[in-house]
């Protein structure tokens, strides 16, 4: 008489995103998730309500930020840590993260360490200025520093033009890499507050940002849905509140 054993598949943990879709790392984590098919446990926290002070959150992570991820109990901060990680745990396409190659690698790098001052800050400052502090202090737009951050906004955009894209079709290469997905989602953040124009005004960065667009199809308009009501909320009655205060 033979005795076959056997085990049953275990079955995989799912990843677990903590995020908010007002918040550009978020939103390049959430996009990043649904192109490459990766299963996911969406779990939102609305920093507008302050659900991430809340101590159950503060257990996940001390930073109280987003996005943050849970893989089967590795915990993992910031989202170009998370991208990178999901790069490499889940053997992913090379051009979103290139190591075979130690010149795009390195320009992926270069971009990664760049964005924080640059793009993210001055993206998150306009938005700040126009839509942000208008609420929480019931005062008016100081219009000299809107115009000063929208000069800065500029500049970020000449950059990308003139530094990192030149003539690629993407930021860092030929093919589309994390770091066109991190800029999209912070340039999505000049939409909220209707000043996507500084974008459109340079045709180069424009064309990119449509070809990066087309790249991550429908998971684009999913990972920008708050974005667009915000926008549109903005447009009809908030942007006309605001100036008249």
């Amino acid at each position: 008489m033979h005795v076959y054993l056997f085990t049953l598949p275990v079955a995989m943990a799912k990843l677990k995103l903590y995020y908010d879709l007002m918040s550009q790392p978020s939103r390049a984590v959430y996009i990043f998730l649904k192109v490459n098919n990766i299963p996911f446990e969406a779990i939102q926290i609305a920093i507008r309500n302050g659900e991430h002070r809340k101590p159950t959150y503060t257990k996940i992570t001390l930073f109280q930020q987003v996005p943050v991820i849970d893989d089967d109990g590795f915990i993992l901060t910031e989202s170009v840590a998370i991208l990178q990680y999901i790069c490499m745990k889940y053997k992913l396409a090379e051009h979103w993260y290139p190591l075979a190659t130690p010149e795009t690698h390195a320009r992926v790098q270069e971009y990664l360490n760049w964005q924080h001052a640059n793009i993210r800050f001055h993206g998150t400052m306009l938005f700040r200025i126009l839509f942000r502090l208008p609420q929480e202090t019931k005062q008016p737009v100081n219009k000299a520093e809107a115009e000063d951050c929208r000069e800065r906004n500029k500049a970020v955009v000449r950059h990308l033009d003139q530094y990192f894209l030149k003539d690629k079709n993407f930021l860092c290469g030929r093919e589309i890499s994390i770091a066109d997905l991190l800029a999209v989602c912070e340039l999505m953040q000049l939409h909220v507050v209707d000043e996507v124009n500084i974008v459109h005004q340079n045709d180069r960065v424009r064309e990119w940002f449509s070809r990066v667009k087309d790249r991550l199809g429908s998971a684009f308009d999913a990972g920008h849905k708050i974005v667009y009501k915000v926008h549109d909320l903005y447009k009809s009655t908030l942007k006309s509140e605001i100036a008249r205060l």
